[in-house]
């Protein structure tokens, strides 16, 4: 394996300019969950380029991509990478900043999606060395509920073969490019949407008296549902509670008639989320009407927790330090933050992990989600070499 792992690297290095273009012209040309047509396009065209037999049209602008190895072997490994951006207005002056207003790969999906073409590029150029398969899922909507990847397992992605296993890759500017961070076992929190509509009878704020107010009925709701975390669960589930919209259309003289809140619950624990769900209608409702008024509750189910299979994990962890070696794996802390991958992982064994893009000496520090985010591209060469290392080597396991 030490002279395919050679080949691997110097095509990822020999390929490495054309990847670095493909991300750019990603970012440039961001689309959102849903809507990623132009994006699906592209990368059909690339698959053809390199002769790479692809089902499109799954969820809309999903693509499933099949690689058979030349040796023998049966079984079958997935890639995926999401392909939508978000409503974000780029504030990067950059040769590729998105020229789509309000619209910007601020998550990395460009990045994501170029590296599989990458990694797709290696394994197509490399299938006399390994046997199997290997599935490569562009996915659509990650970044909105209910998730692409819950469309695409509904529309069969993961039948016909069931892949033994689904290896997912997330850029993470926390770490210096050219390292990858991994966590086995429950990693990333569920993450539900709680919305709240308070209602009171608004009036003159000189004559509280005469009114049921919504105001002070939201915040004595916000401060009791904090309970729930920390009187109701138990210490060792991690979970957070949090508000970070309140709408009241008052005035500074006038009291609502209502109030709307909206917020997230996050947690690890299938159990606890449901028995926490039930909390937070009773503990909304039963306060709001000991007060004179009434409180309506809607917990929309977004994202699963995600767990990273044991087994999957620490396989990827030794192949990642034969890779790169050992000083270039970083271990994860749990996150609170969610990703539609949970669905997979949900389904067969599944492996998420890191990949670092920070470069402090060239300034790229800022987090996902904000409009100056962006990667040191070296990390594309360690992404799409990893992926297909990653994949081969679990492949022959099972050989």
């Amino acid at each position: 394996m030490e002279i395919l792992k050679e080949k691997i690297q110097a095509l990822s290095a020999s390929y490495y300019s054309e990847i670095q273009s493909i991300r750019r012209h990603f970012h440039q040309h961001p689309e959102l969950s849903m809507q990623e047509h132009k994006t699906s396009g592209f990368i059909q065209q690339k698959l053809r380029e390199y002769g790479i037999g692809f089902q499109a049209g799954i969820a809309d602008t999903g693509i499933a991509a099949h690689i058979q190895g030349k040796k023998a072997g049966t079984r079958m490994i997935a890639l995926r990478a999401d392909m939508d951006a978000l409503p974000i207005t780029e504030a990067n002056n950059l040769p590729y900043t998105s020229v789509n207003t309000g619209v910007m790969h601020a998550c990395g999906h460009d990045a994501h999606m170029a590296s599989l073409l990458g990694a797709a590029k290696i394994l197509q150029n490399t299938r006399e060395h390994w046997g199997g398969s290997i599935r490569l899922i562009f996915q659509p909507s990650e970044e909105s509920y209910p998730g692409g990847a819950s469309l695409m397992i509904g529309e069969g992605v993961l039948k016909n073969p069931v892949p033994a296993g689904i290896f997912g890759q997330h850029v993470a500017p926390q770490i210096e490019a050219g390292k990858v961070g991994i966590r086995k076992g429950i990693y990333m929190a569920s993450t539900d949407e709680v919305y709240l509509t308070v209602k009171g009878k608004g009036g003159h704020a000189a004559t509280p008296h005469l009114c049921i107010d919504p105001v002070l009925i939201a915040s004595h709701i916000v401060v009791a549902l904090q309970q729930i975390v920390s009187r109701n669960n138990t210490p060792w589930i991690p979970t957070v509670l949090s508000f970070g919209r309140i709408i009241g259309e008052g005035r500074m003289n006038v009291i609502p008639d209502e109030v709307r809140l909206d917020g997230t619950i996050r947690t690890f624990n299938e159990e606890w989320r449901a028995e926490a769900h039930q909390k937070i209608r009773t503990i909304a409702q039963g306060l709001a009407v000991s007060m004179g008024g009434n409180c309506e509750v809607e917990i929309k189910e977004g994202y699963p927790f995600l767990k990273n299979d044991e087994i999957l994990s620490q396989n990827f962890r030794q192949f990642a330090s034969s890779y790169l070696g050992e000083e270039n794996i970083v271990n994860l802390d749990l996150s609170m933050t969610a990703e539609d991958f949970a669905f997979y992982s949900q389904q067969i064994p599944a492996c998420f992990y890191r990949l670092g893009t920070r470069n402090e000496q060239a300034g790229i520090t800022s987090n996902v989600h904000t409009p100056t985010f962006n990667i040191d591209e070296k990390a594309l060469e360690t992404g799409m070499g990893l992926m297909a290392w990653i994949a081969i080597n679990e492949l022959a396991r099972y050989i």
